[in-house]
């Protein structure tokens, strides 16, 4: 099997990371699995973590606020505000980390990600724009590659299973 586009470009300048990855799946299942919750805990976090949402209400104006639990139990929450949703094309929110009574920790990041279908293959490309270059900063060295990598290989493990 030939391995799929992925790229994971930070621009510091711009505070900007852009994301693009391919997937062997059609794209209503890869919109399903960012914005259903049932699926998003099954691959939004990276192993050994886990995905915990607590809230989901996937309109503009909506939120998803959810926990990465580790292995020990500690969890690590986050707001996502939904801006603007264009089904099956393309939806933005604000993402801030929070305390588990939902306070979020400001500045937070603006997410933009758009999907597109090629040959049964849907292309993601999400772009997260950073006010602070401090926060990319910091999101940087915290392992947000990595475990944002490990993050899109659980879906993409989970993509053929969601088809049946």
């Amino acid at each position: 099997m030939n391995a799929l586009q992925f790229d994971f470009i930070v621009n510091k300048s711009t505070k900007t990371v852009t994301i693009e990855r391919v997937f062997n799946a059609e794209l209503s299942l890869v919109w399903e699995a960012f914005t259903n919750k049932e699926i998003l805990d099954q691959w939004w976090a990276p192993k050994p973590f886990e995905s915990k949402t607590k809230v989901m209400n996937f309109e503009v104006g909506g939120r998803r606020f959810y926990a990465m639990v580790s292995p020990e139990g500690q969890e690590m929450w986050s707001i996502q505000k939904y801006t603007s949703i264009t089904p099956k094309t393309n939806f933005k929110f604000l993402s801030s980390f929070a305390d588990k009574e939902e306070n979020p920790n400001l500045p937070g990041s603006n997410w933009d990600l758009n999907f597109s279908e090629e040959d049964n293959n849907t292309k993601v490309s999400i772009s997260i724009y950073n006010e602070s270059l401090e926060r990319m900063e910091r999101m940087i060295e915290m392992g947000f590659k990595e475990g944002f990598m490990a993050t899109l290989n659980e879906l993409a493990n989970l993509l053929p299973n969601l088809n049946n």
